[in-house]
């Protein structure tokens, strides 16, 4: 994606150098000064790259030590095989039921941290940290350590499938008034406690979301189609032909 963050490339770029050994697990990272010099950006745009990095588990950051590479372990199903389709609808179906639960026992407290991460993502700060932690907030307000892992590891594939974060990068991006909008609907139904409309509100996000996705894959075949007729418009036409003969 030409127009991706750039924090996102540095995380491309740092995870490649991971994959070919440069940086080994159990090594350290340079610091975020050698790091900025290295990939030529700010102090600032290393820092948002390390907590993505974090978030994928590709580096742990260890106070007063330094940020120190991952040893990464093998899943019985490679997430690269997951696509957002299937991504989405999983969380829909498992996050429906976890704000209707969430709607009975979600405390003051909690209510108000989700609050917080409303006006982070309105202030456009830390985005989709802020969307993860709306998201755990509910999860976590269910009292039930499954389903707070289950989020979780949504969101650790939704942020490490390649695929998954271009897809859902290429929709997100032009619809952030409908991403408020839905998420302010959720948080609502979770202070009125009611949790059909709780259900209701999570299900109409995801809803949303994978008809936007539906959208862009539509939108990106057919531009394929254009460009293939076009290579044979070039390859067979006979434009030229006629205007030689017509001159």
């Amino acid at each position: 994606m030409g127009n991706r963050r750039l924090f996102w490339r540095i995380v491309d770029k740092v995870e490649a150098l991971i994959n070919q050994g440069e940086f080994s697990a159990g090594s350290r990272l340079p610091p975020e000064r050698e790091l900025a010099e290295m990939f030529d950006v700010s102090r600032p745009t290393i820092r948002e790259a390390i907590i993505a990095l974090e978030v994928r588990g590709r580096v742990e950051v260890k106070t007063g030590s330094g940020v120190y590479v991952v040893e990464r372990q093998d899943h019985p199903i490679k997430s690269q095989e997951i696509s957002a389709f299937e991504l989405t609808q999983a969380r829909a179906l498992i996050e429906g039921e976890i704000a209707a639960l969430a709607a009975h026992s979600i405390t003051d407290d909690e209510l108000a941290r989700l609050y917080k991460t409303l006006e982070a993502m309105e202030e456009g700060l830390y985005v989709e940290q802020a969307d993860r932690e709306f998201h755990e907030i509910i999860a976590n307000a269910t009292r039930n350590k499954a389903l707070s892992y289950a989020v979780s590891s949504l969101w650790d594939l939704r942020l490490t499938n390649t695929q998954i974060v271009a897809d859902y990068g290429s929709v997100c991006k032009n619809n952030e008034d409908c991403v408020m909008d839905e998420h302010t609907a959720i948080y609502n139904a979770l202070a009125n406690h009611d949790a059909n409309a709780a259900r209701a509100a999570m299900h109409q996000h995801f809803n949303r979301l994978i008809n936007a996705l539906f959208d862009a894959v539509e939108s990106r075949a057919l531009e394929e189609i254009k460009r293939k007729n076009s290579e044979k418009r070039g390859l067979y036409s006979l434009d030229g032909l006629v205007k030689k003969a017509q001159s």
